[in-house]
């Protein structure tokens, strides 16, 4: 049953393949699995339709490979094959939790996970399946961060989440500027006129032309992403 309360109905929750990494960032930590996988069930359980897309970037980054043996379109297909991994990955943890989940493959992969029709996932969503879509766009030269924009947009989404491990996107990384200030809400024009990090520039472009709202979060703090959902303030919205 539909929880009215929600401020989002559908969603398309960003994750990065680091934060499945725990606290190097590498490889598969279950403890953080079983955490996200936690996060997701309040809003599984309301009813909320949701896709997740998962970087790769524990596992293999593309662009890092370049001049140690890869070129770009190897390393590329490398990375794909690792947001899939995760993405069974994650599957699992939400299935443990009792929850539907199916994983969708941007190519061809049968004998691994059911590939990419936007019907095919929207169906699912609609009986209350957890949709994650691995392989990013199925194409060499685009990020995960483009992957869900393309994504969030074909599946018609509320919004796209990117769930990141600061709360908010902020003049400057505060991390390193103890004086940066974050912002809770911004227009797309506001984010190129102040030349602030959100997604990358193909992504960002294509949330803009569709009028898709992004918002930057903290996934990491217990409860943030239900919080989000039910419309309470968190992090920055673009839009």
């Amino acid at each position: 049953m539909k929880d009215k309360s929600m401020k989002y109905s559908s969603i398309l929750l960003k994750l990065s393949g680091e934060s499945l990494g725990g606290g190097n960032g590498q490889g598969l930590d279950p403890k953080v699995l079983e955490r996200y996988a936690l996060e997701i069930k309040p809003l599984a359980v309301a009813g909320v339709r949701i896709a997740i897309v998962v970087g790769g970037g524990n596992i293999f980054r593309g662009l890092q490979g370049i001049g140690k043996g890869f070129d770009r379109v190897h390393g590329d297909q490398m990375g794909m094959l690792a947001t899939t991994i995760n993405s069974i990955a994650l599957a699992g943890a939400l299935r443990l939790q009792e929850m539907k989940a199916q994983v969708f493959t941007a190519t061809p992969m049968p004998a691994i996970a059911r590939y990419y029709r936007r019907d095919e996932a929207l169906r699912e969503m609609e009986k209350g399946t957890i949709v994650l879509l691995s392989g990013g766009t199925g194409n060499p030269f685009f990020t995960t961060d483009s992957a869900a924009a393309l994504r969030a947009v074909e599946l018609g989404v509320d919004a796209v989440l990117k769930g990141t491990r600061v709360d908010g996107v902020y003049s400057a990384d505060p991390e390193k500027d103890p004086h940066a200030v974050r912002f809770e809400s911004l227009t797309f024009n506001q984010v190129l006129q102040k030349n602030l990090k959100v997604m990358d520039l193909t992504a960002f472009t294509l949330c803009w032309e569709n009028n898709m709202p992004i918002v930057v979060f903290n996934m990491n703090v217990k409860g943030n992403l239900d919080k989000l959902v039910r419309g309470q303030k968190t992090g920055t919205i673009v839009k």
